[in-house]
């Protein structure tokens, strides 16, 4: 990519603004919903236990299939974190929810898993993943800035045999991701490059969306992280997860797949 298409694509990055009808302009909760960012740069300021009280207050009253409720969470601060992991939370960030998709207690509740691993699985991962954006969005009104990671620092599924070994879980808790938490120290973060609604919303039957929109979304990707990443690319960011999907796949395989939960 040259000097100039370069520019060209972070003024197209730049540009974008989330679509707000005029008569929602003014609302303080739909700008703060459009408006969160995922924040890798967090000011050395700690979170308030009240705070973070609040934030998993909103993880556990968040929706699920039939309210089962299948997730646990692993709460950290600087010097948990360390000492359960021995390295510093990813980013600098001052507090750590690990997101378990966790069957465990319906288990021990009924049989209506009885042998259907990746049902299990499913739900679980749906109902965790909704609890993780409750929090960041719990975390958006508290003026606090967070970031989901599931391979950095081995925080999530890429290092699903890791984090099982790791932290004792049982069969049935899976390890799926790690949301950090921080006072954010850039406030005007802006939006990664977005698919426009139009590429991925259909009625009727299911359409496909258009190559030269995949790939402009693509050259836009490549174009922001060589803006943020010095020493990286995007390109590089992808081989690092073709190298290791083999290993991820085979250690979610036996996870999900193995070893059964006694009932």
């Amino acid at each position: 990519m040259g000097l100039i298409s370069f520019i060209r694509k972070l003024r197209q990055i730049h540009a974008q603004r989330p679509f707000i009808p005029a008569e929602f302009g003014e609302s303080r909760q739909v700008r703060t919903l459009l408006n969160r960012r995922s924040v890798r740069r967090f000011l050395d300021c700690d979170i308030k236990d009240e705070e973070m009280a609040l934030i998993l207050e909103a993880a556990r009253l968040a929706p699920s299939t039939v309210n089962m409720q299948t997730w646990s969470f692993g709460v950290y601060d600087t010097e948990s974190w360390r000492q359960t992991f021995g390295r510093s939370i990813p980013y600098g960030a001052h507090r750590a929810v690990l997101v378990l998709g966790d069957i465990t207690r319906i288990k021990q509740a009924t049989d209506i898993f009885p042998d259907s691993p990746l049902v299990e699985y499913t739900v679980s991962v749906i109902n965790a993943s909704l609890a993780a954006m409750n929090m960041t969005i719990m975390a958006e009104t508290l003026g606090i800035g967070s970031v989901m990671l599931s391979d950095t620092g081995k925080t999530g599924f890429f290092s699903a045999a890791y984090l099982k070994e790791r932290l004792k879980l049982p069969s049935g808790a899976y390890a799926l991701m790690t949301v950090v938490f921080g006072y954010p120290k850039d406030r005007d973060v802006p939006m990664p490059p977005k698919f426009e609604i139009e590429d991925i919303t259909f009625s009727g039957i299911y359409r496909q969306t258009d190559t030269c929109r995949v790939r402009e979304w693509l050259s836009l990707m490549e174009a922001g992280y060589r803006a943020s990443t010095f020493f990286s690319s995007f390109q590089a960011k992808l081989r690092y997860y073709r190298e290791n999907l083999i290993r991820a796949e085979r250690e979610l395989r036996d996870i999900i797949l193995g070893e059964r939960p006694k009932t």
